[in-house]
């Protein structure tokens, strides 16, 4: 799975047999492994799934904080965009994670989204709305089947995935280029001209995409807990955070453009 999201990928913390612990446990070992109290990540200093929920929470929470603040000033989009993009690369490549970066990614990502989604909001009385409710529903139901163990990631899906991904990314490549060449007038380009069976094509790739979006969030949560496995220092929380926040906020951009395209 080296080439699903970046923000795991490129961490050696999140691999398969790197910084696990081997060390043999005897029968005595865990009887006082039991007896003893639960220690809580800060006391560890170790990667826990509770301590990177808490992470995670902390960073939708500024994004949300920078949604209000791009909705207020939605003339705040491109620069935030830029910025946030650059700040993405860097918490990527940068090999042991920064809470400030990544919050600050937060921050920016969070600017872009809100003004973006005001415009979305102009053009579609609310589909806001329905764009944040989609993504909690489809976030919720992942978490859900991937708690349960009904949905686990898997070579041969994640070879599926990664296809799928350069498919799409081709396809958007010369959509735009399609766009700003005026080859196209919908403000969607072939999204919105194509119809397949009366449907636009833009939908048909949406609902594709919004799966795919669910299925990253699947290795999102397998790479989260590997670092756990692997007893990752508590740092690498932020690592996780970073990655499920990358993966969620592209979910709710799609699905805010697919309802757009319903919509026309």
């Amino acid at each position: 799975m080296a080439l699903t999201n970046p923000a795991f990928s490129t961490n050696p913390a999140f691999q398969d047999g790197k910084g696990a612990a081997t060390a043999t446990v005897t029968a005595e070992n865990l009887e006082q492994m039991y007896e003893a109290p639960s220690a809580t990540a800060a006391q560890t200093d170790r990667m826990t799934v509770e301590d990177t929920i808490n992470k995670t929470a902390i960073s939708f929470a500024v994004l949300v904080a920078g949604a209000l603040v791009g909705w207020l000033v939605p003339a705040l989009a491109l620069p935030a965009a830029l910025i946030g993009f650059v700040l993405a690369l860097v918490n990527i490549f940068k090999k042991k994670p920064s809470p400030a970066l990544i919050l600050s990614y937060a921050g920016a990502q969070g600017i872009f989204i809100g003004a973006i989604s005001m415009v979305f909001e102009s053009l579609y009385s609310g589909i806001v709305l329905q764009a944040v409710i989609g993504t909690l529903a489809v976030v919720g139901v992942t978490l859900a089947l991937f708690a349960s163990g009904k949905i686990r990631a898997s070579a041969k899906a994640t070879k599926i995935f990664l296809i799928a991904m350069f498919g799409y990314l081709a396809y958007s490549i010369v959509n735009v280029i399609l766009v700003w060449t005026g080859v196209t007038n919908s403000a969607f380009g072939l999204s919105g001209d194509v119809k397949l069976f009366g449907i636009p094509l833009g939908v048909i790739i949406g609902v594709l995409v919004v799966i795919m979006g669910a299925y990253s969030l699947v290795l999102d949560f397998d790479f989260i807990q590997r670092g756990v496995r692997n007893r990752a220092p508590r740092i690498y929380g932020w690592s996780g955070a970073f990655g499920v926040m990358v993966t969620v906020i592209w979910l709710y951009l799609e699905i805010l453009r697919l309802l757009a395209i319903s919509r026309d």
